[in-house]
């Protein structure tokens, strides 16, 4: 049995634009990234709380306009409407745990702690929702909320630029290799 062909990826992050470069929005900057090489532009469907770009290839990019603690129901609402099965979407957020740059693949598991996440894990009812990880370091000398809605430092910046840059090669790559390949390459 072949792997399921991904349709929808998912960008987490905050929609006001005051949180636009922060360390949780890596998520929605991977799309805006993607979205601007393949010249595709996002149009807002308020009443189903998103943002979405579709490209040649059907499949649909995505960007809820919730708090991030809240990313599940707008997912869910666009996974039913458009018939696509959890393990036919990716989601693309930031990750504590990892360090600042790195990607981790996989293709289902928890939360990790990561509350956009479990928003989703919990409106799916499933936790079989593949999901790319970008690193954005940990805490250090603030508390967490500080730390995740800070922006990025000009250190910190070129390391963060590479590791979009390389999301956005694993989001090219899933549509001819799949899942598998693509957690061998970037993992």
């Amino acid at each position: 049995m072949g792997e399921a062909r991904l349709r929808l990826f998912v960008g987490l992050g905050n929609p006001v634009p005051a949180y636009d470069e922060t360390r949780h929005n890596v998520g929605s900057m991977t799309l805006d990234r993607f979205a601007s090489t393949k010249g595709l532009r996002f149009e807002r469907s308020f009443h189903d709380g998103f943002e979405i770009a579709k490209d040649t290839m059907g499949r649909i990019f995505m960007k809820p306009l919730t708090y991030m603690n809240y990313s599940g129901y707008p997912v869910v609402t666009l996974l039913r409407s458009h018939k696509i099965s959890p393990e036919q979407a990716l989601v693309i957020l930031d990750d504590l745990t990892i360090p600042l740059g790195k990607l981790r693949i996989r293709k289902g598991g928890g939360a990790g702690g990561h509350n956009g996440l479990a928003s989703i894990l919990c409106c799916l009812s499933t936790e079989a929702i593949p999901r790319l990880r970008i690193g954005i370091g940990n805490v250090t000398g603030s508390s967490l909320a500080e730390y995740v809605l800070g922006v990025f430092s000009k250190e910190e910046k070129p390391a963060v630029d590479r590791a979009v840059a390389r999301a956005c090669d694993a989001i090219e790559m899933l549509e001819s290799s799949g899942i598998n390949a693509v957690m061998n390459r970037f993992n």
